[in-house]
């Protein structure tokens, strides 16, 4: 008998396992806040002897090391991987015992980074499922171009080997268990549907059903952009990340968020996107606790800036400094929880500024209007409005002064990254509406699209 239990990472759109019987497990690529691994285990009534990596991590800060010291775990990970710390170097062939008749064994992988490895859990010698990190997703494979760009076309073309050597080692029926895929930036595409196997791979996945040179035209045509944060993350895994520290931050009253603020600090209002557009601290910035907070705010804030959180709620500050923890943003400088009238210094008021649909802009005059695309270039490519402005809101924040002059219409796909450019245009002082609504709205409100 054997177990495994999948703890999601929503936010980052990773997935991150625990497998094992009776006795014992093993733990594969951990979050960095690993308490979550550890009450799964407490909950199986098991002992962590063994943590593994498929890869050095590009897209968050991994809590493997830390999770072996605290268990005394063997932390495997790939031997060509360099790293600065002691861990047991796998390679291609090795096995170990997790628990009576239960083991695993490595499979080398590369294509996602050149020592990517898989592991194959067993069952009394017989594959039951695959480990497969960022090799075969779910109806996709991971990105080949994250390590070095003169690697890419032919990590591209071992990711293709990888994946058939996937499918003839093991048989169809094997459960296949990726880490990303799931929403994260490291996946060349997103994963169709929940759960798969090697069996159905075979006959979705355009790494097994296309030969290599039309398998990796397209890989590389459809590659997405880049978060800058990954910059970080694989430098950090390499060297052996700090254990995580989640302690509650300093707080920060009225005066001391104004004079951040005026040092040129980040203030990051966690809030719904509504609240903060009925009322703010102004030159704060909003990134709503419930969206892609880790992603989006690593991605654009400079690196190393001190940000400080504002939040409704103590659960609000605390679950969002998790989520930044897990990409290295360790510390916020400053936090404060409760309304914008208690964040706001004594004789001031909270700004801000309107909400519409895509409707509410086709109802304008368009003089004196700029209507603004934040989304990434690969989505504008299936269709644009007519005379729109195109900044990704990944590099608003670098870009403002090419914004026109005039009113900011900004729209995204859904309304959460326009929210994020009207913070950052409400404290440039921009006037701005926030489109709060999915594009699919645009065209039934009668807006002129362009399609290439």
């Amino acid at each position: 008998m054997f177990f495994i239990d999948t703890i999601e990472i929503e936010g980052l759109g990773n997935r991150h396992y625990l497998a094992g019987g009776r006795q014992t497990a093993v733990a594969v690529d951990p979050p960095r806040d690993f308490d979550q691994v550890l009450v799964a285990a407490a909950r199986r009534g098991v002992r962590i002897t063994h943590v593994v990596e498929t890869h050095v991590h590009n897209d968050y800060v991994t809590g493997g090391l830390d999770l072996a010291r605290a268990t005394g775990a063997a932390y495997l990970v790939p031997a060509g991987a360099r790293v600065s710390f002691a861990r047991i170097p796998v390679a291609d062939g090795d096995t170990v015992t997790v628990d009576d008749g239960l083991g695993l064994r490595a499979l080398a992988t590369p294509g996602h980074t050149p020592h990517h490895t898989s592991y194959v859990l067993r069952e009394q010698g017989h594959p039951v499922a695959a480990f497969t990190g960022g090799s075969l997703l779910i109806g996709t494979v991971g990105r080949p171009d994250l390590v070095e760009p003169r690697l890419t076309d032919r990590l591209a073309r071992a990711q293709h080997a990888s994946a058939h050597r996937l499918a003839a080692e093991l048989p169809d029926e094997t459960s296949v268990l990726p880490t990303h895929g799931f929403g994260s930036f490291c996946s060349s595409a997103q994963a169709e549907g929940d759960a798969t196997t090697i069996g159905k791979e075979k006959t979705v996945n355009t790494a097994l059903t296309t030969d290599v040179d039309s398998f990796v035209a397209r890989l590389l045509a459809d590659l997405d952009d880049v978060p800058a944060y990954y910059a970080h993350m694989g430098p950090a895994n390499a060297a052996g990340p700090a254990p995580v520290d989640l302690r509650p931050p300093a707080v920060a009253d009225a005066e001391e968020i104004a004079a951040r603020l005026a040092a040129g600090e980040w203030v990051v209002d966690l809030r719904n996107r509504v609240a903060f557009a009925e009322g703010h601290v102004a030159g704060s910035f909003n990134f709503e606790a419930d969206g892609k907070i880790a992603t989006y705010l690593a991605w654009m804030i400079p690196w190393g800036k001190p940000v400080t959180l504002l939040a409704e709620s103590p659960e609000q500050l605390a679950a969002a400094q998790r989520e930044l923890a897990r990409v290295g943003i360790d510390r916020p400088a400053a936090a404060a929880t409760g309304t914008p009238r208690e964040w706001v210094a004594e004789g001031g008021s909270p700004a801000s500024f309107p909400r519409s649909t895509f409707a509410g802009l086709a109802g304008q005059d368009t003089d004196g209007i700029v209507v603004l695309d934040v989304r990434r270039d690969s989505e504008r490519a299936a269709g644009y409005l007519e005379g729109s402005v195109h900044l990704p809101i990944h590099e608003l924040h670098k870009r403002l002064g090419e914004v026109p002059a005039g009113t900011v219409w900004v729209h995204c796909a859904g309304g959460m990254r326009a929210a994020i450019a009207a913070s950052l245009l409400d404290a440039a002082g921009r006037d701005v509406v926030a489109v709060d609504d999915g594009f699919d709205a645009a065209a039934e409100a009668g807006l002129a699209l362009v399609t290439d």
